[in-house]
């Protein structure tokens, strides 16, 4: 465990370094170009204007928005940029209530730079409250998709740190193609009852680290789709919302493999699942190997401990056919506190591709709900192996 938290402390360093503090970068204070404190005119202008200046020059700078609300529509940022380039958001930035002013899926969208740092202590508020009962995308395929609060798009060793998403209308987050890409200190607020707010998704990107940051959501804290590869989740606090899962897999063609998940340190509480991976039956080929999770303390969460292969939400598939995602190289090791369904470990593998290389180890957890009824497990198409406490007994029947 060491060795890797000491790789994020050192790619985290790195990437500092390489930035620049306020007082050495060219700054660019986004009121002296036209933005307004005034929670009603959109800085789009201005932010625009100090985005070129900034990224066009030669020499590190800095865009800063200083306190205050300021009204802010559907922006995108683009590079590639000529030096590092670092946005500072210390107000809080509010997104339009009317969904049919968005063009596409994100809010504010940042793509194709290299050596970017997102910081601050300022909000992205994306006023979710009035789109959430349009959002039915995970009731039916064809549906409006609702933007999201922020969008990565193939950046290369980015920072983002401080800042808070609030209330966003869909995914808070989406990290598409990226490499080298921290979040520290990330903070993530919805209601529980908020549908499809996944507080961190990545896609297809290699080199994620998160690390002790605070995901407060009606969805997944974080979620892993097709590709994510070499993903560090460390000392993050997930709950409410549906815990970590990697997943679903399989429901599209031509998806990529999921390799290389280490999920540590980290606290679930009243999360409807846990630990989850999660494929799709009648499904696409794909590949999900080489994913661990150790040292997770759950309070009063449901499902605890999940593998399942049937993942099937609202009947959009046939559950008579088995998943074609092969699963392998899996451990959950030191994993204690309390679970509040009767069923604290499900792993549910493929009947036509069984899991391999399951390993479970130290598992203590006891039942929140009525003393009338004890813990147990189900297991399906995996012979795991075991080390250390098993309570409750894992795939003894």
């Amino acid at each position: 465990m060491g060795g890797r938290r000491m790789k994020i402390i050192e790619t985290t360093i790195v990437l500092l370094l390489s930035s620049s503090s306020i007082g050495d970068a060219q700054l660019f204070d986004v009121t002296k170009y036209g933005a307004k404190e005034d929670g009603v005119t959109s800085i789009h202008q201005a932010l625009m204007k100090t985005w070129e200046l900034a990224c066009t020059s030669t020499s590190p700078s800095k865009i800063w928005i200083p306190k205050g609300k300021y009204a802010l529509k559907e922006v995108k940022f683009s590079g590639p940029c000529k030096s590092h380039i670092e946005l500072q958001l210390d107000g809080i930035l509010i997104a339009p209530t009317d969904t049919g002013s968005f063009k596409t899926d994100g809010w504010i969208s940042f793509e194709n730079i290299d050596q970017f740092t997102l910081s601050g202590s300022g909000t992205f508020d994306g006023q979710g409250m009035h789109a959430w009962k349009f959002n039915d995308c995970h009731k039916r395929l064809k549906c409006n998709v609702l933007p999201m609060n922020l969008r990565f798009d193939f950046l290369t060793n980015a920072i983002i740190q401080g800042v808070t998403t609030l209330n966003s209308k869909n995914f808070h987050v989406n990290v598409l193609g990226c490499k080298n890409i921290t979040f520290l200190d990330f903070n993530v607020i919805t209601p529980e009852d908020s549908p499809n707010t996944d507080g961190i998704h990545i896609g297809r990107s290699d080199g994620v680290y998160i690390t002790d940051s605070n995901i407060k959501t009606g969805d997944d804290c974080i979620s892993l789709g097709d590709g994510s590869k070499n993903v560090h989740v460390t000392g993050v606090e997930c709950g409410p919302g549906h815990g970590i899962s990697i997943g679903s897999l399989g429901r599209y063609g031509n998806e990529n493999p999921v390799s290389g998940v280490w999920v540590k340190n980290c606290t679930l509480t009243n999360t409807d699942n846990g630990l989850r991976i999660k494929t799709w039956p009648s499904s696409n080929r794909g590949i999900a190997s080489n994913m661990h999770f150790e040292g997770i303390k759950m309070v009063n969460v449901g499902n605890p401990i999940l593998i399942d292969q049937q993942y099937c939400p609202w009947n959009q598939c046939n559950t008579g056919i088995s998943s074609l995602v092969q699963i392998s190289n899996v451990s959950f090791k030191n994993i204690w506190g309390t679970s509040s369904t009767p069923v604290a470990v499900k792993l549910a593998c493929s009947s036509k591709l069984p899991c391999k290389n399951v390993v479970i180890g130290g598992i203590s957890l006891s039942y929140s709900g009525s003393t009338s009824e004890t813990l147990s497990s189900k297991c399906s198409n995996v012979v795991p192996s075991f080390s250390g406490t098993q309570s409750p007994k894992v795939c003894s029947t």
